[in-house]
């Protein structure tokens, strides 16, 4: 899940973890369900989406497939954190830049497109 994640943010031009980073992004919460094995070599897909946006996290869902079989379900969740002088981690706003790259689109954005 975490490589999937990494690749949705490098599609949208950014890092996890930048050379120079303004925000951490510790993970706070993981969960997954898993329906059958994989076997050692299969192939298989990982969607990962971003679920939910609040201020200072982000959730993501994800789905693992095999041969067009969901295996696994679960999510992540992840906050924005910033470093004080004393290097403790503080939950922070998650920037507006970040925040317009991953909102998920709207309801009612998506109830005018054609099925």
């Amino acid at each position: 899940m975490e490589e999937a994640e990494h690749a949705l943010w490098r599609e949208n031009g950014l890092s996890i973890f930048p050379p120079h980073p303004t925000h951490g992004w510790p993970r706070v919460a993981a969960s997954f369900d898993y329906k059958r094995p994989l076997r050692f070599e299969d192939e298989f897909e990982v969607e990962l989406r971003v679920e939910q946006i609040t201020t200072r996290s982000l959730r993501y869902a994800c789905r693992i497939a095999c041969r067009g079989e969901v295996v696994a379900e679960g999510g992540m969740t992840i906050v924005c954190v910033q470093r004080d002088a004393g290097q403790t981690m503080r939950a922070a706003p998650i920037p507006e830049a970040i925040v317009a790259l991953f909102r998920p689109p709207s309801p009612e954005a998506s109830a005018g497109e054609p099925a």
